[in-house]
């Protein structure tokens, strides 16, 4: 690609005058011929020239010609032959021919024809590995003019096309007939064309009357004058909107606004959505960066949106408004604390009602997290405060924790001797640790929480759940057997609560009245247990075929557990109450509907049972230039089994068995399973009684519910990327929103995941569900891409939500097309435009959104 960049003529200029002073350097009252070569070394040094040169460059210039260099004194010129070089630092200038004229002094490089009468060795201008090229080159020293013939210079994200340009200073060019245009190439695509152009180097590009020439067709679109600015950095201005028609809102104008450049590390962007029949949407979005420090991104947005018109049966209005904040503080920047934000709060229809993606439009959930971590220095304890916030879009729920704090000790030895040597004792084996959980959390419908007419503070305030727990887990581990490992355990946990509750008949009003007693109460509960595990190997060698090995690896587990019964009076946790008019009575708990729940009751004794399987096999490969080796084979990843048989109970002590396990049938393909026996009969009524199924069926036990997944995962290995384009900020981005650009270089993909579920929990019909979804994406050609996003509804027999975006790639321009073809979210975008940001407005939109069907 022939480009040039103007601004560095200075020191092109600077260059030759010391090229000049470096082979003239001597003046002889001697006579020679007109064209003699001559060396430099046999010249006699100018002082007040080399005194000149000095002033102009600081670091010694390097020349070479392949032909010739003619040193003619006697017309003061230096001429450079065949593939002339002249090198300044990282500057390199290279022409077939390169003259300087001291009487003039002008510099002149141009190309030269070869034996056929072509041009070649135009002057071509390397700076930090960069190549620019022009047909002609001339500059004058004295007036610090110049001119340029037939020359392409890149400005900004543009390129500027000129038959002449002309230098009057150090800062601004006149081009004469020139293009602007972001297309790289010599013959561009497109261009904006006007017969004059001032450019100002790094700051901006100004333009007479211009006009747009698409593949060199003139186009009625005339603008009076053109401005473009080129300065690398970040700029404030306006933010033109799309216009259209929408047949639920009227004419609009969308996402107008302008755009602030606050500075290097900070921005703002201002974006609003008018429509003709009252409907308007507000949209900010900043960008902050500290470098080593941290980063980050906020939005906010606000909409109200009518659809029809008011009074007609189906105008409906929508007051939604989103708030979406990033932040990721740099690990480097604070050794002993994090702080990490990731919001997504608003109304449950605002991307229903604002979204052009399929993926945020069919978002059924939200979830934000505010976080900050502090480890203290030279101690155990580690501090963590949250904030969180999850949403259900379908059943409007909301849950926030405002705040929710943990404060740990990791675990510490209090028996180990700090001099201990040799194999520890038993005793300095126990460990301790200490973690505080504290919460205030509430659960409401949005239109709640979020409508200021709904509710005062204070009321929504009393809305929220809180209290504390404290929890001291003590355990140790020792070696019983040599092959088991044993790991004693005792756990001590205590609740606090700001109230409890009593409960009493109120024979009033006939009903059970719930008193809230205000104060400090505390829940405490503790147990205490044993587990052992160990390995068990079986390896199984074959001397003759392909199979060289069988391994299978069991991994047992036994343990017990005790807890204590704390709903006896002892505790004093439960009470009784009168629960009806006829004088039946019921047990409730006093901290009933506490954030940390009650004690439990009932005692437990617990045996708890599992067995983990690993099955792998080794083969034997044959290869011409390796002979014989093996590979591995996962049968089986894992198979698991587990279950507890509760001494502390009479009568139905085993729970139910579950099972669940995975292995990957291929490369691609991964499989997945799991599910619950429940081990003991049903009477008529669909109970459960103390007779074990096996008496009657023969059969282990009743599958109660069961679940099996496949996942398909094909791609084509993508090309390897190799591209010096784009700067560290561009390629963060790309690498931060995938989602938001086409990648070439893989070929296709496709993705599906396949999942049934079967629950028979009693004597009912066995329920039978199964969903599959599938996404992917083709590339058809060099320049075409297709993506899909679809799946089947096996309960409707038909598609569920499915989305079609096609791309192709024109260059310079791009084309954009996403279609949800049928469905509640019907609707479809298209989008051409330019790549280049400078001209991001240069595009034609044609949408239809869901709402206008």
């Amino acid at each position: 690609m022939a480009r040039f960049r103007i601004h560095l003529l200075t020191t092109l200029c600077a260059l030759f005058s010391c090229l000049l002073s470096q082979n003239l350097q001597a003046q002889t009252d001697s006579l020679r011929p007109t064209g003699t070569v001559i060396s430099v070394d046999s010249l006699i040094s100018d002082s007040s020239q080399v005194r000149k040169s000095n002033q102009l460059l600081k670091y010694k210039v390097a020349r070479t010609a392949e032909d010739s260099t003619i040193n003619d004194i006697i017309n003061k010129q230096v001429h450079l032959y065949g593939n002339a070089v002249v090198t300044y630092q990282d500057i390199v200038l290279k022409a077939a021919y390169i003259r300087f004229d001291l009487n003039t002094s002008t510099v002149h490089a141009f190309g030269m024809p070869d034996s056929t009468g072509k041009i070649v060795g135009k002057p071509e201008f390397q700076e930090g590995g960069k190549n620019y090229r022009a047909e002609e080159i001339q500059y004058n020293f004295n007036s610090q003019k110049g001119k340029i013939n037939t020359v392409i210079t890149e400005e900004g994200d543009g390129y500027v096309h000129g038959e002449k340009v002309k230098k009057v200073n150090d800062s601004t060019f006149y081009i004469a007939h020139g293009k602007y245009t972001t297309c790289e190439n010599d013959h561009p695509h497109f261009y904006i064309g006007a017969n004059k152009l001032k450019i100002i180097p790094g700051k901006k590009i100004v333009t007479g009357p211009a006009y747009l020439v698409l593949q060199d067709v003139y186009t009625p679109l005339v603008i009076p004058f053109g401005f473009f600015p080129t300065q690398e950095e970040r700029s404030s201005g306006i933010l033109f909107p799309t216009y259209g028609e929408s047949a639920g809102r009227g004419f609009f104008l969308r996402d107008g606004g302008y755009y602030w450049a606050i500075n290097d590390k900070l921005d703002l962007a201002v974006r609003g959505d008018i429509y003709s029949r009252g409907s308007w949407a507000l949209k900010a979005q900043s960008k902050y960066k500290i470098r080593y420090k941290f980063n980050g991104s906020f939005s906010l947005g606000r909409s109200i949106l009518k659809s029809s018109i008011e009074g007609f049966p189906d105008y409906r209005e929508d007051r939604d408004f989103f708030i979406k904040w990033n932040h990721n503080q740099d690990p480097k920047a604070r050794p002993y604390s994090s702080f990490r934000a990731n919001v997504n709060l608003g109304s449950s229809s605002y991307l229903a009602n604002n979204a052009t993606n399929v993926n945020d439009i069919l978002t059924n959930t939200l979830q934000s997290s505010v976080s900050y971590a502090y480890s203290i220095p030279n101690s155990p304890f580690n501090l963590s405060v949250n904030l969180r916030h999850s949403q259900n879009n379908q059943s409007k729920i909301v849950n926030l924790s405002l705040p929710e704090m943990a404060l740990t000790m990791n675990r510490i030895y209090p028996f180990k001797s700090k001099f201990s040597t040799g194999t520890p004792k038993w005793y300095e084996k126990i460990g301790v640790s200490y973690t505080m959980n504290a919460q205030n959390k509430v659960s409401a419908p949005d239109s709640i929480l979020f409508d200021t007419d709904s509710l005062s503070w204070e009321q929504k305030w009393q809305l929220f759940n809180n209290g504390m727990r404290h929890n001291i887990p003590v355990a140790t581990n020792f070696k019983l057997f040599k092959y088991v490992n044993a790991s004693p355990s005792f756990n001590y946990s205590e609740s606090w609560y700001a109230y409890s509750i009593r409960k009493s008949w109120d024979s009033d009003l006939m009903a059970v009245d719930v008193d809230t007693v205000r104060g400090f109460h505390a829940a405490r509960q503790f147990s205490t247990g044993i587990s052992l595990n160990t390995r068990i190997y079986g390896l199984k060698n074959f001397r003759k075929g392909k199979l060289k090995a069988v391994r299978h690896v069991v991994s047992p587990t036994l343990g017990f557990s005790y807890r204590p019964d704390f709903s006896t009076p002892y505790w004093g946790y439960y009470d009784t109450y009168q629960s009806d008019s006829l004088g039946n009575t019921s047990t409730y708990s006093i901290f009933e509907g506490g954030i940390y729940g009650s004690p439990p009751s009932g005692k437990s004794g617990n045996i708890n049972f599992g067995l983990a399987n690993n099955l792998e096999i080794k083969l034997r490969t044959y290869s011409d230039s390796a002979g014989v080796g093996e590979k591995k084979v996962k049968l089986l990843e894992a198979f698991n089994v587990s279950g507890s048989y509760n001494l502390a109970v009479d009568s139905l002590n085993l729970s139910r068995i579950s099972f669940n396990g995975r292995t990957q049938l291929t490369k691609q393909i991964d499989f997945k399973f799991s599910g619950a026996v429940d081990p003991y009969a049903l009477d008529t009524a669909g109970r459960r009684i103390n007779t074990f199924y096996w008496q009657d069926n023969k059969q282990l036990g009743r599958l109660t519910d069961a679940s099996f997944s496949l996942t398909f995962n094909f791609r084509r290995d993508q090309e390897e990327k190799r591209s010096n384009s784009g700067t560290a900020a561009e390629l963060d981005m790309i690498n931060a929103n995938p989602e938001q650009y086409v990648d070439f270089t893989v070929p296709w993909s496709l993705n599906m995941f396949y999942n049934v579920r079967y629950t028979k929990p009693g004597l009912s019909k066995a329920d039978i569900t199964q969903s599959l979804t599938f996404q992917g994406d083709l590339r058809l050609t060099p320049k075409w891409k297709i993506g899909f996003n679809s799946g089947y509804d096996f309960v409707n027999k038909g598609l569920t939500a499915t989305s079609l975006d096609i791309y192709r790639d024109l260059h310079c321009w791009e084309m954009t097309f996403n279609w949800i073809p049928f469905g509640f979210r019907q609707s479809y975008m298209l989008t051409i435009r330019v790549k280049a940001p400078v001209l991001q407005d240069l595009k034609l939109n044609r949408r239809q959104a869901w709402y206008d069907f």
